[in-house]
């Protein structure tokens, strides 16, 4: 459910992505909107679904899980009235510091493109608290399993912003659509809260908010609060060092990297996120001594891996081999040409490097917040980001030289730095994760076969690519990615890859119908 939930909004989010595209492609005022709601997105991403998963589901799933639902909802009606006081200061400090953020944020632009980037920021950071709201409600309806309703709720958010840009995008210039945009976003962060609130009222009725910090419970959130809280900083700062390095490269790096992170989040976000949240919630409600413990979580995490490893290893091999496909069915249109759809291309083959890495590392740390620990998860995202800097930085700005091409290209330099600094995370993350709970991970021999069976069907998608080169983008990719996929399951199940030949025995079963 939380599966179908996100990919209902990605898919529309890629959709606002195209009509974005179409009206904007990578002009300086797409750079402008790409790199303004960075700044207001780190509120949500620092104060909502991050530091909320670490801190608050593990305390409240545990109340609802032992039937405490009264004493449940009084923490959530405490957590839900201090994240609100705590993020109404920081929206008002945004609006009023939005020169200086960008400053810090963006020190490549200048002119008319700085000052169209302040003025998207202070429309964009009350719209970036309403989605810290939105989180909240979230935080509540995955402890009662309501997955669905709570990932699904950003269509909402993405419609608004899609109808805001067909209906303006015939009668604006570039800098007045931004800004229009913008305010669609507001309008639809609002929104995104609305679908939520009804269904919350009706899995905790009694939820009344109040300011309460003094109950055990509500202390306990809030000490796990403060370091998750910094982690997700250390995090954001880490996406804020890709953000200000991009600035620095030509016109249109800013923008190419969102449209590419549209592309390159999905798998993460389909796969690790749902993976992650739905298991969250579960190995938080663990009781038993400490070994039944360890061995529950062990059991979780290796099932979840087995089944991020099997479809995110397809996805990194797709953006490596075929992303230019990719890209050119998605956004290829209007503005966006060819030549950017090359562009993002290189950014994704970038972003392959450390997809594995990135989500897995989201089902570990959840173990660790699970165990109420969310202070390990806190020292490994400090060393990413000081990777993820000193990588950036020779990627970005060096490497292009070096290898005597454009400096355009050092986006794609960012993209495949982060993804070496997220292996190292990765890494620490489960070798501590092991001294907790005992060997957990893939099985011997799981990752050289996926990646054997992602490399033949990368072959059969070139090869159906040179039969349909002028083919239209769309039914293109259509094909392209179809014989892919089909590929790469086929082979990964006559290479023994039981997900694989599970899929398969499904589909056979569907097509040999009922028997008399």
């Amino acid at each position: 459910m939380v599966a179908a939930g996100i990919f209902l909004s990605r898919i529309l989010g890629l959709v606002r992505q195209r009509a974005f595209a179409h009206y904007l492609g990578t002009s300086a005022a797409a750079d402008a909107f790409t790199a303004a709601f960075r700044i207001p997105n780190l509120l949500q991403n620092l104060f909502g679904e991050g530091a909320l998963s670490a801190s608050f589901i593990p305390v409240y799933a545990g109340l609802v899980s032992a039937k405490e639902q009264e004493e449940a909802d009084r923490v959530a009606g405490a957590i839900g009235a201090l994240l609100a006081l705590a993020v109404s200061v920081v929206v008002i400090l945004g609006v009023v510091g939005s020169p200086l953020l960008v400053t810090i944020i963006a020190p490549g632009f200048a002119g008319d493109k700085r000052e169209l980037t302040i003025r998207l920021v202070r429309i964009l950071f009350p719209g970036a608290g309403l989605l810290v709201i939105s989180a909240w409600c979230l935080g509540v309806l995955n402890s009662h399993r309501r997955f669905f309703l709570s990932y699904a709720a950003p269509v909402a958010w993405n419609l608004v912003i899609i109808a805001t840009l067909l209906f303006f995008g015939p009668r604006l210039g570039l800098a007045d659509l931004a800004v229009a945009a913008a305010w669609g976003s507001v309008a639809g962060s609002l929104l995104q809260v609305l679908v939520q609130w009804p269904t919350v009222r009706r899995v905790a009725p009694t939820i009344h908010f109040h300011f309460d910090a003094r109950t055990v419970h509500v202390r306990t959130v809030l000490g796990n609060f403060l370091p998750a809280f910094v982690g997700r900083g250390v995090v954001q700062i880490s996406a804020f060092i890709d953000a200000l390095l991009a600035t620095l490269l030509p016109t249109g790096a800013v923008a190419a990297m969102g449209y590419a992170q549209a592309i390159y989040t999905m798998p993460v976000s389909l796969f690790g996120m749902s993976v992650s949240a739905a298991e969250l919630p579960a190995m938080s409600g663990a009781r038993g001594t400490p070994e039944e413990v360890a061995a529950y979580l062990r059991a979780r995490l290796d099932a979840g891996l087995r089944q991020v490893a099997f479809l995110v290893v397809p996805s990194a091999m797709a953006f490596l081999a075929l992303g230019h496909v990719i890209a050119s069915a998605l956004y290829q249109t209007g503005e966006f040409g060819e030549k950017a759809s090359i562009y993002v291309w290189g950014i994704l083959a970038g972003s392959a490097v450390g997809l594995l890495a990135s989500t897995m590392g989201r089902l570990y740390a959840s173990a660790f917040y699970a165990l109420k620990d969310a202070r390990t998860p806190l020292r490994f995202a400090v060393l990413r980001v000081l990777a993820t800097g000193a990588f950036g930085w020779f990627a970005a700005l060096r490497l292009p030289g070096l290898l005597v091409v454009g400096p355009e290209w050092g986006a794609a330099g960012l993209t495949a730095s982060a993804g070496v600094a997220g292996w190292m995370e990765f890494a620490l993350l489960r070798h501590r994760l092991r001294g907790r709970i005992g060997r957990t991970g893939l099985p011997p021999g799981l990752l050289p076969r996926l990646w054997a069976s992602a490399v033949i069907g990368a072959g059969l998608g070139w090869a159906v690519l040179d039969l349909v080169p002028h083919l239209h983008p769309v039914p293109r990719a259509a094909l392209v990615l179809g014989g892919y996929g089909a590929a790469y399951i086929l082979a990964a199940g006559a290479l023994g890859v039981s997900e694989a030949r599970a899929a398969l025995s499904r589909v056979t079963r569907r097509g040999a119908g009922p028997r008399s």
